[in-house]
């Protein structure tokens, strides 16, 4: 039987210095660890045994910090290695007690992650991969508009296929009728924000489950289709025998918005390319107008080969 540790008194301990374990006594297996400018309390103990390929048990010895000192004194940890000491008489292990704790500590706050929260992060993660700051802008503000008085503040474990059916239903237009059906186009890409933020969620292991969002064989059987709903609502194109005459009267109107529409209609460029244009993109000795990928569409770079028209307008107009 192994000789037990000389009993120390508070004062005792407290001197303390030298680097290394010290028995305190009073519990078996107690040490006070030295090492450099710090000093904290570890509890030896034996659980279960082990058999090695000899066919021999050993003893598992594990050690179990009980905080440091002085902030923990030398009575609480005694108090404490007393306490673990009767857990492993009871047949339990304290490490591994507390490392499920710990783990189910962790799960606790996994399913208090509230939807915003999931939201939120989903946003910042995906941020640099979307084209511009708009797109992000149109995700927050269709959140914070139908999605966030709704269920942002739940736990994102909690959303289910009820509270997205509110959320895609809730009242809206003069009509009296709903989101899905007054705003199709708004309501469809939410539905598709919404799925994308719980996906997320499911990945993170914030919630588990099926996506009650998702459209293909679930809510496809509660929601018309939005190409069966969907206003469209075309305007009339200008007949081609009229063109030189509306160029005609467009020139002589006054102001930026004229001669970016000309730009527009000499180009054949899309209104927000023409809005993005730079000086830095356009060469007018090789009469090239040169839009880089990240400003495109497909993504890639487009050339747009510039008429004299469109030179004469620049040079007169804008520069």
């Amino acid at each position: 039987m192994p000789r037990k540790a000389k009993e120390l008194s508070a004062l005792a301990v407290s001197k303390l210095k030298t680097d290394g374990r010290h028995a305190v006594g009073g519990v078996d297996g107690l040490h006070l660890r030295v090492s450099g400018g710090s000093r904290a309390w570890v509890l030896r103990i034996a659980v279960g045994s082990r058999v090695g390929s000899d066919g021999r048990a050993t003893v598992h010895r594990r050690d179990v910090g009980l905080g440091s000192y002085p902030e923990v004194s030398l009575a609480e940890a005694r108090d404490r290695g007393r306490e673990l000491r009767k857990q492993v008489r009871d047949g339990e292990d304290p490490v591994l007690k507390r490392q499920a704790a710990k783990v189910q500590s962790a799960v606790e706050a996994a399913k208090a992650r509230t939807f915003e929260d999931c939201a939120v992060a989903y946003i910042e993660a995906n941020r640099a991969g979307w084209k511009n700051e708009k797109h992000v802008q149109q995700w927050e503000n269709t959140l914070a508009t139908y999605v966030y008085p709704k269920f942002g503040h739940l736990p994102v474990a909690s959303v289910d296929t009820g509270m997205v059916l509110e959320v895609l239903q809730q009242p809206a237009g003069t009509a009296g009728e709903n989101l899905w059906l007054a705003k199709t186009e708004t309501a469809s890409r939410l539905r598709g924000r919404i799925e994308s933020i719980l996906d997320w969620a499911s990945f993170r292991g914030y919630r588990q489950g099926d996506n009650p969002a998702r459209w293909k064989g679930h809510l496809e059987h509660e929601l018309p289709a939005r190409n069966k709903v969907q206003k469209v609502e075309h305007h009339a194109a200008l007949p081609y025998a009229e063109m030189a005459a509306f160029m005609a009267e467009l020139r002589t109107k006054e102001g930026v918005s004229a001669r970016a529409l000309e730009f527009a209609i000499l180009t054949a460029a899309r209104s927000g390319e023409v809005r993005g244009a730079k000086w830095s993109e356009i060469d007018l000795q090789a009469r090239i107008w040169t839009l880089p990928a990240e400003r495109m569409k497909a993504g890639k770079e487009h050339r747009v080969p510039l008429a004299n028209e469109v030179i004469a307008l620049l040079k007169c107009a804008f520069h």
